[in-house]
This record gives C-alpha cells, sequence and structure tokens, in this order.
C-alpha cells in the first residue's frame, strides 16, 4: 500500500510540473484558486480554460485549483455581494422586498446589478491574492522539486 501512495505521489508531482517552473506553477494555482472563487456559478471552468491555452499553463493544475475553491465560491457570494455594495452604491443596497414584490424586470435589473457588486469585489481582492498566493507557493513548489528530484536518485 505504502508503495502504491509513494507512485501516486511521483506521477502527480510529475503531472502537475509537466516541464513547467516553480515559478509558473505557482501563478497556475493561484490563478485558478482565485478564478474558482469567482462569485458567478458556472463561469470559472471556462475562464480557467481559455486563460490556461492563452498564457501556456498546465490546463490539469489550474482546474485542480479551480475545483479545490468551488466550495469557497459559494461561501463566499455573499460577502462580494455585501463588499461591493459597501464599495459601489452606499446606500442603495437591494433589499429582499425588491425581490418579492418586483416585476420580473425590476428583479432581472437588481440580480445583474448584484452579480456586478460581486464582480467588482472579487476583482479588487483576486489581484492582491493571485499576487500572495503566487509568492507563497513558489518556495513551497521549489522544495517540492528538491525532494521529488532527491527521490529519483
Amino acid at each position: 500500500m505504502n508503495r502504491w501512495i509513494k507512485s501516486g505521489e511521483a506521477r502527480t508531482t510529475a503531472w502537475l510540473q509537466q516541464g513547467i517552473s516553480p515559478r509558473r506553477l505557482a501563478l497556475t494555482l493561484a490563478l485558478g484558486f482565485a478564478i474558482g472563487c469567482l462569485p458567478v456559478v458556472g463561469i470559472p471552468t471556462a475562464l480557467c480554460v481559455m486563460i490556461a491555452l492563452s498564457l501556456r499553463l498546465n490546463m490539469p493544475a489550474i482546474q485542480a485549483a479551480n475545483y479545490a475553491a468551488m466550495p469557497l465560491q459559494l461561501l463566499l457570494i455573499i460577502p462580494f455581494v455585501r463588499l461591493g455594495g459597501w464599495m459601489l452604491s452606499p446606500g442603495h443596497a437591494v433589499t429582499t422586498q425588491q425581490f418579492l414584490r418586483g416585476s420580473t424586470t425590476q428583479i432581472l435589473w437588481a440580480s445583474g446589478n448584484l452579480a456586478g457588486q460581486a464582480l467588482a469585489a472579487w476583482l479588487v481582492l483576486a489581484v492582491p491574492a493571485v499576487l500572495v498566493m503566487t509568492v507563497g507557493l513558489t518556495p513551497v513548489l521549489k522544495r517540492v522539486r528538491v525532494v521529488a528530484d532527491e527521490r529519483r536518485k
């Protein structure tokens, strides 16, 4: 069993690195995780594919980080909406009454407004988060690469 775990660990490490430097892998994982927290359900996976293809990043690594962040995506929707509302339109928050008593057009307008506020808050937080995660993960991934190289010898 221990042999099976070590074999899987080595394959996973090789799969994640696929000719990519530790800094680039750290950026890939940071982008995947940040995009995975995007407060609009259904968009992060496609966005990760487009970013990975355009920047030539490791597709499995960015998707793995994206999927790891999905539980946070659901937990952070309301805080992102509140932060975005505070940042963009203080005093003009959408109330429950507007959703319950509004016309279809008003409900769609309010939903779009909330989504825009949440996206603005996510963008303000995601950029520094990607930088911090990249800087934090780079030394860790360098160490993982050294350990993996030592095990191969």
